[in-house]
């Protein structure tokens, strides 16, 4: 292998996880050199078998690396350029193990484990190399807490993390400052339309704000608006409608503060294709989405069903093992959207209990539950998607969800990225942060991060000292 460039090009072992995770990592390390060691090979090829995420992704990954090597098998050894197959992406060279490497493994460690084969191959590539920086990249956080055991550089893979850290997320609301009018207020206009107020204001806070974000003030006077428009140092502000009055409830259901009126104004917004909601557990998300898409599915007629989808984990790759039909399978995990219809279906005054089931029958053949695993290739038209539990996707995954969208279609994405179950994915790579962070400032997206739990004193109580 030639190392006679320069040292600050590093070389960059792969573990198999990053493949699996992300098959074009491959492409993604810029200048520095990659190496794939014979065992990262050797673990694609046992995971390749099955339909799920992981056996896809180990495919493409090995399609890839047949992509890059066809045609270079005399090279591997000086190291294939990266350039060409990626486009321009990375400038680097690609390394494959091609002589067996028994690297000096501390007694303890037994050789047949895959992980300790990597750390071994990584070890013979600092001998070999003492003035490269040799560097494990894994997802495996138990690998890289052995590999720096050992006295190795190890990392996690960053290259779709969106955020190092999530306090930092888009939370969809801006609280205007005490001056706020002052400083941007000059030559204010405002004129009424369709029962709203519009504001255009001028000042330093215009650049800053993102169209469809929510602004506040509380006081003697509280304010609430939507940024509607924003060309360089102007914008303009649209009062909200009221949710947390009984005239504007939707489907009964009343906002019980401030982040629900917000979550409300866009679900009720025809022109809002696409919304995520964040929260903790009991602040409201599936109920406010359900009762929005009950009111716009039966009653407004904007769209023609309800589609409700989450995803099954613990990741049973198949829904196989349970008896029945795919709805009658997703059943298990649908606890929540019964629990929420039991919410939202209260007898009507003079219907009793007759009325009462009528309406509950009404209800379910507008709301189709359906699996993650059968969504590929599908175009829904006029439904109204929710997807619930969405911390739990990966990027990709949620792309190939929300390119589903057809004509007519809203999509609603709820989560909390503090209750993560799916392995390799944390608050800063999971799919739910990275639509945050893309769809902020898109005229049909909103967002809001509900604060307050809604559930209970004795919940409320027990999120705060359990």
């Amino acid at each position: 292998m030639n190392a006679k460039k320069h040292p600050s090009i590093k070389l960059f072992v792969l573990d198999t996880n990053v493949l699996m995770h992300d098959p074009t990592s491959l492409f993604r390390f810029e200048e520095h050199d990659v190496f794939v060691p014979m065992m990262t090979l050797e673990e694609l090829d046992n995971n390749k078998k099955g339909m799920s995420e992981v056996a896809r992704n180990a495919r493409q990954a090995s399609r890839m690396l047949d992509g890059i090597v066809g045609g270079f098998e005399d090279r591997i050894e000086k190291g294939i350029p990266l350039e060409e197959p990626s486009s321009g992406l990375a400038t680097g060279r690609l390394f494959m193990q091609t002589e067996p490497i028994n690297g000096a493994l501390p007694s303890t460690l037994p050789t047949a484990k895959a992980d300790n084969q990597i750390i071994g191959v990584m070890m013979h590539l600092i001998d070999k190399h003492p003035k490269r920086s040799v560097i494990l990249v894994s997802k495996d956080i138990n690998m890289r807490i052995k590999a720096r055991a050992l006295g190795l550089d190890a990392q996690d893979y960053y290259n779709d993390k969106v955020l190092e850290d999530t306090d930092l997320l888009y939370t969809g609301t801006r609280e205007m400052t005490a001056d706020f009018w002052e400083a941007n207020g000059k030559d204010m206009e405002s004129w009424k339309q369709e029962g709203h107020t519009l504001y255009r204001i001028k000042g330093p806070v215009c650049p800053d704000l993102l169209i469809n974000e929510f602004l506040w003030q509380d006081g003697e006077r509280p304010f609430q608006a939507i940024v509607r428009e924003k060309s360089g140092k102007s914008a303009v502000l649209e009062t909200l409608k009221d949710y947390s009055h009984q005239k504007n409830n939707v489907w009964g259901i009343m906002a019980r503060n401030r982040e629900q009126n917000f979550a409300f104004n866009l679900l009720m917004d025809p022109e809002v294709d696409f919304i995520t909601l964040l929260g903790q557990a009991g602040t409201g998300k599936t109920l406010l989405t359900l009762a929005a898409g009950l009111t716009q599915t039966l009653e407004t007629k904007l769209y023609s069903e309800i589609i409700f989808t989450r995803v099954t984990v613990p990741v049973g790759e198949d829904i196989g093992f349970l008896p029945g039909t795919e709805e009658e399978k997703m059943t298990p995990w649908m606890g929540a959207l019964e629990d929420n219809l039991d919410v939202l279906n209260k007898p009507a005054e003079d219907g009793g209990e007759w009325g009462r089931a009528a309406t509950r029958d009404l209800i379910r053949s507008r709301i189709k539950v359906k699996s993650l695993n059968f969504m590929r290739g599908r175009t829904f038209l006029n439904k109204y998607l929710v997807i619930d539990e969405a911390q739990n996707l990966t990027p990709k995954q949620m792309k190939t969800l929300i390119t589903r969208a057809g004509p007519g279609t809203k999509v609603v994405c709820l989560g909390n990225i503090a209750q993560i179950d799916t392995p390799y994915l944390t608050e800063g790579s999971s799919g739910l942060t990275y639509v945050v962070d893309r769809f902020k400032g898109w005229p049909h997206s909103g967002h809001v991060t509900l604060m307050r739990g809604e559930r209970s004193r004795l919940a409320d109580h027990a999120a705060e000292v359990l």
